[in-house]
């Protein structure tokens, strides 16, 4: 259909939404409309999964009915209606209806996301690919491998399980690892995962320091805003975190005491495009940078681009292609063309379709799921140190 045509139509009235359990570890949504249009979004909260399905049965009784050209009415009723508001589980749910509203709203129009947004700032994404594994091992045969996929950047866990108060010792292989591949000329982020408390994540920003890393990820928990600020008074090292904060007010107090310089939410936590185009605005302001968190499906991964072909202030954007996390299933699997999200010379060209811009195997997303609803969704490990207490993952 043509754009004007689509834009002389009445409204596209939401007739059908529905929400998909997907290995690796993924939930995808499909919204159909009664004129025949159908968008996806995605609403994985590793770990979480039938929290968001309890959640999305709730937008289902709601915003069945509704029209889906309201992107803006329908987040705010979703948002702002039920007097709870916020939260990774109801952010998350509201994040896969938004992401497939608005591929509902691109599709329509017979154009890019981005172009709603504005329109493009670059004509490619830079992207990074993961090393190693929770517990980080053979990075430099990870990183040899990503140098050969394209990429120019990579990022890896920064240690195994660490105590609140841990020998230095177990800093040593980090910093070890974080030379070697650096010495294969690629830059290197490396997530603390909020793993270390505070005594032991200052020495190792430290240690770390001269060797040039691209970013330090959540060098302490979420939870730690002023002594984050201290960190990153104390290293000229890049500070990164936001995958565990779900809208601009989480992030307020990070940018008001200038504790991060790159902002990582993400699209599938934080209310979907909508919210993650306001963030980038609001990060802009303080001139810190956007790399949103994405080690999700294909569908995360194209709303993200879809907002940093946008925005200033985006960064690079994290690949989940052959991540650890992906058994059974990688981020290409659901694709009917996977040569979108090719990595060349450490990018990802602008993607070119309407909407998102992919195409999902509806056909396999149904079978997989059918067969997948009866399984046990994942879950995260759960640490102990050797005194039998609860460490973080």
């Amino acid at each position: 259909m043509a754009s004007s045509e689509a834009a002389t139509r009445g409204p596209s009235i939401i007739s059908r939404m529905e929400i998909f359990r997907l290995p690796p570890r993924w939930l995808f949504v499909r919204i159909e409309t009664a004129d025949g249009f159908v968008g996806w979004g995605e609403a994985t909260l590793e770990g979480h999964t039938e929290a968001i399905e309890g959640a999305f049965l709730d937008l289902q009784e709601t915003f069945t009915g509704k029209n889906a050209d309201q992107i803006q009415h329908i987040w705010q009723h979703a948002y702002r209606a039920r007097f709870y508001r916020g939260g990774p589980v109801l952010m998350s749910a509201l994040s896969g209806m938004d992401i497939a509203l608005w591929d509902i709203k691109g599709k329509k129009l017979g154009v890019p996301i981005y172009q709603l947004l504005g329109g493009k700032v670059r004509d490619r994404i830079r992207v990074y690919g993961w090393i190693g594994g929770d517990k980080p091992s053979d990075v430099i045969d990870g990183a040899a491998l990503r140098k050969s996929q394209g990429f120019t950047a990579v990022k890896m866990n920064a240690t195994e399980s660490v105590g609140w108060l841990d020998s230095p010792t177990a800093l040593m292989d980090t910093v070890s690892r974080v030379k070697d591949v650096r010495a294969l000329g690629l830059d290197v982020g490396v997530d603390f995962h909020g793993r270390l408390h505070k005594a032991m994540a200052k020495q190792l920003a430290k240690l770390l320091e001269p060797h040039q890393p691209l970013f330090i990820e959540e060098p302490l928990l979420p939870t730690q805003p002023e002594e984050i600020a201290d960190l990153s008074n104390a290293v000229s090292t890049p500070i990164a975190l936001g995958e565990r904060l779900f809208s601009r007010s989480d992030f307020r107090p990070y940018l008001e005491r200038r504790a991060i310089d790159i902002a990582q939410p993400d699209v599938s936590h934080c209310g979907g495009i909508s919210e993650l185009h306001r963030i980038a605005s609001l990060t802009e302001m303080y001139d810190v940078g956007l790399a949103p968190h994405c080690p999700m499906g294909p569908v995360a991964l194209a709303a993200c681009m879809q907002v940093g072909l946008a925005s200033p202030n985006y960064v690079i954007q994290e690949m989940s292609w052959q991540i650890h996390y992906n058994k059974g299933a990688d981020l290409y699997t659901y694709l009917a063309d996977p040569s979108v999200f090719q990595v060349k010379n450490g990018c990802v060209e602008a993607l070119q379709g309407p909407g998102l811009g992919i195409q999902i195997n509806e056909e396999l997303v149904r079978e997989t799921a059918a067969k997948h609803i009866l399984e046990r969704p994942w879950r995260g490990e759960v640490w102990r140190g050797e005194d039998g207490c609860l460490r973080e993952w």
